[in-house]
């Protein structure tokens, strides 16, 4: 059994789900951009519910909803989001995303998703594939899908945000192109100075605009982190 993970102002049980806490939700919580001061959030495949309860300890959204389509993991969020100083505040739907995003009528300020993907070869039917590879196969939520979605649900001045693997940003850019949304910021992040950037940390709007492009690096060697990365999580995990 997982035990359950505790930030500075929450803490997530995540027993129940496929998806543990990772640094990929951890980083995309963090780096959302908030300065649009979004009232209404919505967070696509929530898993354990961290990157929306992250959300909600950094800015005052009224709105923030979730969204998760695994019977635990749902089940889970649910509980962490009333076991939060927040639950007024959150609220998780049990749907498909493309259900979800052919019956709702709500738009949202700021949208967010760290999305399933598997990046081994073999097909995740196979016995021999744990149930994490299976949670992050990516047919349960393709990026034609999750662009087209995301397009639809999204506020006309909103942001859409996403951490994706490096070797599929330019796929993925591809799609939501097609779905009427362009890059605003593109942060590639690496593990250390050493190695090549593993993930794209991307900022999406409705908008044409010039594209920042940064990097982010994560330690200076094992378990010594940098700057940046420090700034950005200091004030979730417990050791920052």
């Amino acid at each position: 059994m997982s035990k359950p993970f505790k930030f500075k102002e929450f803490t997530i049980a995540q027993d129940q789900c496929a998806m543990k806490i990772g640094t990929d939700g951890v980083l995309l919580g963090a780096w959302a951009p908030i300065a649009n001061f979004p009232n209404s959030i919505l967070d696509i495949g929530t898993g354990t519910g961290v990157i929306a309860l992250m959300l909600a300890q950094r800015c005052d959204a009224e709105i923030i909803d979730a969204l998760e389509l695994d019977d635990n993991a749902y089940e889970q969020a649910v509980a962490n989001f009333e076991n939060s100083p927040w639950g007024d505040r959150l609220f998780c739907y049990h749907a498909h995303l493309y259900e979800f995003a052919t019956e709702i009528e709500d738009k949202y300020d700021l949208i967010v998703c760290n999305p399933p993907f598997f990046e081994g070869g073999s097909n995740p039917d196979d016995e021999k594939n744990t149930a994490r590879e299976k949670a992050r196969f990516e047919e349960s939520m393709p990026f034609e899908l999750l662009a087209a979605s995301a397009s639809h649900l999204l506020n006309p001045e909103g942001l859409f945000c996403v951490i994706i693997p490096k070797l599929r940003e330019t796929e993925f850019l591809e799609y939501a192109n097609q779905a009427g949304l362009h890059p605003t910021q593109i942060t590639s992040v690496k593990g250390n100075a050493n190695v090549s950037a593993k993930r794209s940390l991307i900022t999406l709007t409705k908008t044409t605009t010039e594209c920042l492009h940064t990097t982010l690096t994560i330690e200076i060697e094992r378990h010594i982190y940098t700057k940046e990365y420090q700034d950005l999580v200091k004030d979730f995990y417990l050791k920052m």
